[in-house]
């Protein structure tokens, strides 16, 4: 059961949270149209694939891997079909000896089913050592069904590429806004708007496209400070997204809304984003948020969706994880978390009935 958590007074994060030095880390959740979740953890020389043997069963088929070599960051999104699409950063060694580094892309169309090739998209820099410097990518996906996939330049700024609607690509898009410090948290709202937010070393960013034949436009700066490669964006109301990051200056997570002033919900985050997720506990409708806790566990926090000022119950679960959790909800609407340890085991825990949120035992995969 969650409960509010106090703020130790000091505390050194645990470094290694994230993807560094072309090391591909995390654990990511996703549940196809027939309600099985599939949980995927890198491995060597790619993904590793477990998947529910039944739409909420406790029992998970065996591993399979889904080969991919090179890689060493990836972004998933799933489509209104939900499809599964992977956004991911490449390496490779060339018969010259140099690394070339590009940005590939692949498609899960059903839950189980063969993913399709990694189709290379290239790099918007040309120079090699610029090359190198290429960041993080993020996919994020439109109504439509076109892909985006957005990347921090070497030298801080935004680069896009989209998909045509014939399944061609369009060429990279400068979107500037230079002096990005981490890859910005995006999503595409019911709405259909794409909403895109990015730490700087002077604040953030903010870019909005309005519909999808839009340009995306030139990033608005706000004096706001997130440390970088935390944040995170949930949809709380209709076209309403709500950002959440690790504040620099000590007071844990913070939400914020464009228009609003940002709101201060504890806890004590280490280094990563923060899964967030709406649900419904005791009848109201609240916001799940998980991250790795500074002393590299699991730590899960809930409060009522858009009401900040009444505070989050943070419960930490001791559970070790390498990066930050996944979220989903499975089959009967239970709130699934998953975590990979140092072991590259996949563990979970879901659910239980019971006032408030109530997780089972952790289990491994």
């Amino acid at each position: 059961m969650l409960g509010r958590a106090a703020r130790p007074a000091a505390a050194t994060p645990v470094q290694g949270g994230t993807p560094r030095g072309g090391t591909l880390r995390g654990v990511w959740l996703t549940k196809g149209r027939e309600g099985r979740l599939t949980v995927y953890v890198p491995a060597e020389g790619g993904l590793r694939r477990w998947i529910e043997e039944r739409p909420g069963s406790p029992d998970w088929g065996p591993p399979a891997l889904l080969p991919v070599p090179g890689l060493t960051h990836l972004s998933v999104a799933q489509d209104a079909d939900a499809y599964v699409h992977f956004g991911g950063r490449r390496e490779r060694r060339r018969a010259d000896g140099r690394t070339a580094v590009d940005v590939v892309h692949a498609v899960q169309y059903q839950t189980g089913r063969p993913v399709s090739g990694w189709r290379s998209l290239g790099n918007p820099h040309k120079d090699a050592a610029s090359a190198g410097r290429l960041g993080e990518p993020v996919v994020v996906v439109a109504p439509s069904g076109m892909v985006h996939i957005l990347v921090r330049d070497a030298d801080g700024g935004l680069v896009l590429r989209r998909e045509r609607s014939d399944g061609k690509w369009r060429g990279w898009e400068n979107r500037h806004g230079g002096g990005l410090a981490s890859t910005p948290a995006a999503i595409c709202l019911t709405s259909g708007r794409i909403e895109l937010f990015a730490a700087t070393a002077e604040g953030v960013l903010h870019w909005s496209r309005q519909s999808e034949g839009d340009a995306l436009g030139e990033g608005a700066p706000a004096r706001l400070a997130a440390v970088p490669g935390t944040v995170s964006v949930l949809e709380t109301g209709p076209g309403r997204p709500t950002y959440y990051w690790t504040d620099p200056g000590g007071s844990g997570v913070v939400a914020y809304r464009p228009g609003a002033r940002p709101t201060a919900l504890g806890g004590v985050p280490g280094e990563g984003p923060h899964s967030v997720l709406r649900t419904l506990l005791d009848g109201h409708d609240c916001t799940v948020l998980a991250h790795r806790g500074v002393h590299g566990t699991a730590v899960v926090g809930a409060g009522v969706t858009e009401d900040e000022g009444n505070g989050v119950w943070w419960s930490d679960t001791g559970v070790p994880c390498l990066a930050p959790p996944a979220l989903a909800l499975d089959f009967f609407g239970r709130l699934v978390v998953a975590v990979v340890g140092e072991d590259g085991v996949p563990r979970m825990a879901r659910q239980t009935d019971g006032p408030g949120l109530t997780l089972s035992e952790w289990r491994g995969l």
